[in-house]
């Protein structure tokens, strides 16, 4: 068979996988942190992480501006929604009631000690603004027990594609705790990775929209972007055949020539 002819067939039908394939699906990461043995109360930096694919990423395009559109009104004790937290003996901000720049503060930085803490029965509604424009996002949550909504927004702050809720039960433990002033002792730390194509889009965003309500469980996050595109599975799936069908086309005409 023609070497031409089995490459171009074999495109053809890893295209038709990509263009026909299942929605893209969340994807999974794990955490590079430094310092890694301060504890749970202590600064933790994020380095990098590494997808299941074995791609590490360690750039990483961070919350530049946030707008409450509306946070349950904070009157004391464990009431309102949103609020800024940090760890016992980390740097950062602690502040109940959230202001646009204490979710800039907790969130506009490398420190996953620093994060948005939502009561249990809380609702909230805040747009995120991004450095650039990015194509995959990075999100953690303290206890792994909660759900959080997300929908993209264009450069001029409207909102694009399809809303997506990250259920309590797809985080994946990210390795480590943390133990934050609204907590009295540590908590497993979880993480999932969104592509735009999670959000029904095909190019990258500016921002998104988090929300929550009672229904969520009072999610506490954080969130980065990244302007690396995570490859969907079907993708991943096509060009893997196409490999080996090239692979194998390869090794049937040096067996003609032979």
């Amino acid at each position: 068979m023609n070497l031409k002819y089995v490459v171009s067939t074999i495109s053809l039908l890893a295209t038709g996988m990509m263009a026909s394939g299942s929605p893209a699906q969340a994807f999974s990461f794990s955490s590079t942190i430094s310092p890694p043995s301060l504890g749970p109360t202590h600064d933790i930096m994020l380095n990098s992480v590494t997808l299941s694919s074995g791609k590490t990423i360690s750039d990483f395009v961070l919350v530049q501006s946030a707008n409450i559109i509306s946070n349950d009104t904070w009157t004391g004790g464990d009431t309102g929604a949103a609020s800024s937290d940090r760890g016992d003996n980390a740097s950062g901000i602690e502040e109940e009631a959230a202001t646009n720049s204490s979710v800039v503060a907790s969130l506009g930085n490398l420190n996953l000690n620093n994060i948005i803490d939502v009561e249990e029965t809380g609702s909230f509604l805040i747009n995120l603004s991004f450095g650039q424009a990015v194509s995959s996002l990075f999100f953690w949550e303290r206890g792994m027990n909660s759900d959080l909504t997300i929908q993209a927004l264009d450069q001029a702050g409207n909102l694009i594609g399809r809303l997506f809720r990250i259920d309590r039960n797809t985080w994946q433990n990210a390795g480590f705790a943390i133990d934050t002033t609204e907590i009295s002792g540590a908590q497993q730390m979880g993480s999932r990775g969104i592509s735009v194509g999670d959000l029904g889009l095909t190019g990258p965003i500016f921002g998104i929209q988090v929300s929550a309500d009672a229904s969520h469980n009072g999610p506490d996050f954080k969130v980065m972007g990244s302007v690396e595109a995570v490859p969907e599975p079907t993708t991943v799936a096509g060009l893997s055949l196409a490999g080996a069908g090239l692979a194998a086309a390869r090794r049937r005409r040096s067996k003609q020539t032979a």
